[in-house]
């Protein structure tokens, strides 16, 4: 009698696709949603022009017809250009913004989609899948930076005083604390299924705790010590002392030390994070639960 051999065929020449590929994938797919749909150029045109706007009309009303209240804010801030220094803090106010709203949804929109379980399947590490649309968050951030500094220019006067290279050197260093957060927020998403409400507290309280369009020194000193743990308000006073005064590296030392320690924590606490619920929806089977 013959025997039949019913062991499935393994196809030999089969590789495993690596966390890099991955990532590129998800890269290369959101970059070509973002050219087939590209309705975003306009707000990323006007939201440059008109949020600054709104801070900085209030401050000129504030001001008074001779610009009274202009010392008050110098001895506060340190300067009285409180253009620029709104312009820095608004514009890393939006940055996180657009984190929050792109890559702490990103797996809401997968889930809500139905994309998010086919995508669980894929024999990869699962953090990858964030890493993409990280790479893809940073590249409209680049494009988003670069739209609002030629925009300042010719609408508010803006000019960069000090190293640009060394500006641009504190933005990169804030990237791990910032995407750390957004990891962090990404995996809260997922399991609470609620994205708006979400988003509204975590950029409240950049808003409020962090100075985007006032020292902190006017604050008391029960929200001075919130202040001082969030990684943003370091990046904002580093880029002020930077762009608007001309500091050197030697006065942003501590900020920068502050946000590479920072940066390794919370970027650490996101993967953690998103490890922990990823297994734990899937325990629950929710992971793919509108």
């Amino acid at each position: 009698m013959e025997t039949v051999n019913l062991k499935p065929k393994v196809n030999k020449d089969y590789k495993k696709p690596s966390n890099i590929t991955a990532m590129l994938v998800i890269f290369k797919r959101r970059v070509t949603i973002m050219l087939r749909y590209p309705s975003w150029f306009i707000s990323l045109i006007i939201w440059p022009i008109i949020f600054p706007f709104i801070y900085l009309f209030t401050a000129k009303a504030l001001a008074g017809t001779n610009s009274e209240s202009l010392a008050s804010f110098k001895a506060l801030a340190g300067t009285n250009d409180y253009v620029t220094y709104m312009l820095i803090g608004t514009t890393m106010w939006m940055w996180v913004n657009l984190m929050l709203w792109s890559l702490g949804t990103s797996l809401r929109t997968e889930q809500v989609e139905g994309t998010l379980e086919s995508n669980w399947l894929c024999p990869i590490s699962k953090i990858s899948l964030l890493f993409g649309y990280s790479l893809f968050q940073l590249l409209m951030n680049a494009v988003f930076i670069a739209v609002s500094l030629i925009e300042f220019k010719i609408i508010y006067g803006f000019e960069i005083v000090g190293n640009p290279f060394l500006a641009l050197l504190v933005f990169l260093i804030s990237i791990p604390s910032i995407y750390g957060l957004g990891f962090i927020f990404a995996s809260l998403v997922m399991w609470a299924k609620e994205a708006n409400s979400m988003v509204f507290l975590v950029r409240g309280i950049v808003m409020v705790f962090c100075g985007i369009s006032y020292p902190l020194t006017v604050l008391p000193g029960w929200m001075k010590n919130i202040s001082n743990v969030i990684p943003v308000t370091y990046s904002i006073n580093a880029l002020r002392k930077v762009i608007a005064e001309g500091k050197n590296l030697s006065y942003i030392k501590n900020d920068l030390i502050f946000l590479v320690i920072s940066g390794i924590i919370l970027m650490f606490a996101g993967i953690l994070a998103f490890n922990y619920t990823q297994k734990k929806v899937k325990e629950l089977g929710s992971l793919g639960q509108y």
